[in-house]
């Protein structure tokens, strides 16, 4: 990446307040949290960060330390003359004006706010282009953005990290045991029409539900309006914990993060495990296990996969002309069992 138009020794003595931009999905938004963990070790604890993203997402740093505010942009297109929520962040930049910024949106849509954004050093499009290099994730095309003000050593450190209510809130709030395990069977594409060519199975999920040890408990999550998905898995025994459309983001974040593990495809949950480090047990189809969860040191990815011979496939023609989604159909309950059965024998002992 070619930084041009200002010194690069003068940024690592004077950053003290960032606005970093990442207008994106839920997903989006938990990987570019590596960002705070690199800015914070290479200048210090007391940096102050702030955010631009969308609100649904903006609960994700609700209750993350390292934030100080978080200016929310329901709409990407307006130009910054239409949209009172860009012209909010442009106004606060005039009278605080911030040391850097780090736009990680790469969209034009954002352009016209990153140029009107007073801020003394400025870094993602349209000032800095990060090099074209091979990458096997979205972290790393983050970390990539701004890899020029980052000492190397500390960028290979840095993780995407999340904070979720307290333990003992959610404890309490959901009358949670001390050891549980979570199960997200639905995810993002539950609804529409044609195939969801990451889910597993309805039927398989009830057979692995019925068949876990009644002596664990089991905690079942999934978002509001995703009630109607549950119908074929329901009735649940009576070790589920059914918390499907009952919580909030931020109190999800703290259930996943203080659960044993979490059983799930690839959708937003699974993301939130790889960045509370919990146990995730990943049911593997037409994603390229490669890319999610997020593998780092700090947390385990056991994942499950018929390692069919056409996947992974997502996002090409093999997997829109696919019928019968036989990459996650073949991940039998069994498979599932088999994995589990380390972790659900030290829960029975706890």
């Amino acid at each position: 990446m070619k930084i041009t138009g200002f010194d690069l020794a003068s940024i690592l003595e004077n950053i003290k307040t960032v606005l970093i931009i990442r207008s994106g999905a839920l997903g989006d938004l938990v990987y570019a949290t590596v960002v705070m963990d690199a800015l914070q070790s290479q200048y210090g604890k007391t940096l102050q960060i702030d955010w631009v993203c969308t609100p649904g997402a903006a609960v994700l740093l609700q209750k993350d330390p390292r934030v100080r505010q978080v200016f929310s942009l329901k709409h990407r297109k307006p130009p910054v003359w239409l949209s009172s929520e860009k012209r909010k962040v442009v106004n606060y930049s005039k009278k605080n004006i911030y040391d850097l910024l780090i736009n990680l949106e790469s969209g034009q849509l954002f352009y016209s706010l990153v140029r009107a954004i007073q801020a003394r050093h400025k870094i993602g499009v349209p000032y800095t282009l990060p090099a074209e290099v091979p990458t096997l994730h979205m972290v790393d095309v983050i970390n990539n953005v701004y890899a020029d003000i980052i000492d190397p050593a500390i960028l290979q450190k840095s993780y995407p990290k999340l904070y979720g209510e307290t333990k003992n809130i959610i404890k309490e709030k959901y009358a949670l045991p001390e050891h549980y395990v979570v199960l997200n069977p639905s995810n993002s594409h539950n609804k529409r029409q044609r195939l969801n060519y990451r889910a597993w199975p309805q039927a398989h999920w009830k057979a692995l539900i019925d068949q876990l040890d009644e002596h664990v408990s089991l905690v079942i999550i999934a978002g509001k309006g995703e009630e109607g998905y549950f119908k074929p898995i329901r009735p649940f025994p009576s070790n589920v914990i059914d918390l499907i459309g009952k919580t909030s983001l931020i109190d999800l974040i703290g259930i996943i993060d203080n659960a044993e593990a979490i059983i799930t495809t690839d959708t937003g949950p699974a993301h939130l495990a790889s960045a509370v480090n919990t146990k995730t047990f990943a049911l593997v189809g037409p994603t390229p296990s490669v890319t999610w969860p997020y593998q780092t040191p700090h947390n385990e990815i056991i994942v499950i996969s018929a390692n069919a011979e056409c996947s992974p496939c997502y996002n090409t023609p093999t997997m829109l002309a696919c019928e019968d989604n036989r990459c996650m159909k073949e991940i039998s309950v069994d498979m599932v069992l088999e994995a589990l059965e380390p972790t659900l024998a030290q829960i029975k002992v706890k």
